[in-house]
């Protein structure tokens, strides 16, 4: 099965702009099988193979002029050297579309790319599928979606979510996390990301989750920006501008992948995960990364926030629209309309000149409508519209 990723047409036309291009993500987000199968007529090195690196390391520049422009160079982190010569060689030949640059680490391939690379290549992120690219593969119902989550492989070989997420994780800690820094407990680390799929959706406090997984609170913080560098989590700002200041001000901590959230927290069925107590946390978790994931895959960078009041009325994600508009989005984890899911929404403050707000509800409901002023959305013609990033 070859999904169609939405990304490829961004990278196609970056590509006649750039002279390079880095395409970052997570393990099994699908990168390599993009770019060998959008990009055929371009040399093809992974730099997790040690020949390919020794080559490379021995002679650099040599290497480099005689496999020519119009090569990927896969985990290009792996050999930090090789970006100060692709800066020169993408100088000296001065057209676009040279190189492309691929890892699953963005702290280390971003840290080469700001050093050596800097106004020469565009940034791109390649996450796990988002809902629309599924459209037409998988019929399964958001439950079962939520469980089994986004990463390409569980679709392509018709993987089990009990038979991946479990390997997929632990190769993530052992490779990845040993990578990127000196966690002398393993287990104790495995117990933190635990913790973290528990407050999904939550504002974070990160003093709390510190103590429950015992362990400094610096520790704590440099853990949770190995879990953002690596694109296991996402933190979620508060947005406060044109409001007042009596306003929550700390992250939401949500997963890009919901399968790694149901798997961390031991859901091993739809049905399971229907009477469970996190299915609304989850259902949050799928809408808001989704909007993320195909928001970057149009090549865009959605603008979201929560917002959260000081008596406690919260909207589950505020999309800045640009030219001082906002879309105002309540996420409900409920199959029957509620009046009550309107309750915040109707709470938040009237528009005024400097700022127009657009209110919605997501629901896993099936009747689409509007009510005093709010867009009433099922879940599906939400997630799989992309019509709805035209203005990002």
């Amino acid at each position: 099965m070859n999904i169609a990723r939405t990304l490829r047409i961004h990278l196609e036309n970056m590509l006649k702009k750039f002279p390079v291009v880095s395409v970052t993500g997570p393990r099994q987000s699908g990168k390599t099988t993009l770019l060998r199968s959008a990009f055929p007529d371009y040399g093809y090195f992974n730099l997790e193979r040690l020949d390919h690196r020794e080559l490379l390391r021995a002679d650099p520049l040599g290497f480099l002029k005689q496999v020519g422009t119009r090569v990927i160079f896969d985990e290009a982190q792996r050999v930090p050297e090789l970006f100060s010569y692709i800066q020169v060689l993408s100088d000296e030949n001065g057209n676009p579309g040279q190189y492309i640059l691929s890892g699953s680490q963005s702290f280390l391939l971003n840290e080469q790319i700001s050093q050596s690379l800097a106004g020469r290549v565009s940034v791109q992120h390649l996450f796990p599928l988002s809902v629309s690219e599924l459209t037409g593969y998988s019929e399964e119902s958001v439950y079962a979606l939520m469980l089994k989550g986004f990463y390409p492989r569980l679709y392509d070989k018709q993987i089990a979510a009990g038979d991946f997420y479990p390997s997929y994780l632990q190769t993530y800690i052992e490779r990845d996390i040993r990578t990127l820094s000196s966690i002398e407990n393993l287990n104790i680390f495995t117990r933190f990301l635990g913790l973290c799929a528990g407050r999904v959706g939550q504002v974070l406090n990160i003093s709390s989750l510190a103590n429950d997984a015992g362990v400094a609170v610096n520790t704590a913080k440099s853990w949770l920006s190995l879990l953002e560098a690596s694109f296991v989590i996402f933190l979620l700002q508060p947005y406060y501008r044109n409001f007042n200041k009596r306003i929550i001000k700390a992250p939401k901590l949500y997963f890009y992948d919901t399968g790694v959230v149901s798997s961390l927290l031991r859901i091993t069925s739809a049905d399971m995960l229907r009477s469970h107590y996190a299915l609304g946390s989850l259902f949050e978790n799928l809408v808001i990364s989704d909007i993320l994931k195909h928001g970057h895959h149009l090549g865009r960078r959605p603008a979201l926030y929560y917002w959260r009041d000081s008596n406690g009325v919260e909207i589950d994600c505020m999309i800045d629209l640009g030219n001082n508009e906002i879309l105002a989005v309540e996420i409900k984890a409920g199959e029957t309309f509620n009046s009550g899911y309107l309750k915040n929404l109707k709470k938040m403050p009237p528009n005024t000149p400097v700022l127009k707000i657009k209110k919605s509800l997501v629901y896993l409901g099936d009747l689409a409508t509007e009510i005093s002023g709010v867009s009433i959305i099922p879940w599906k013609n939400y997630v799989t519209a992309p019509e709805r990033f035209q203005k990002y």
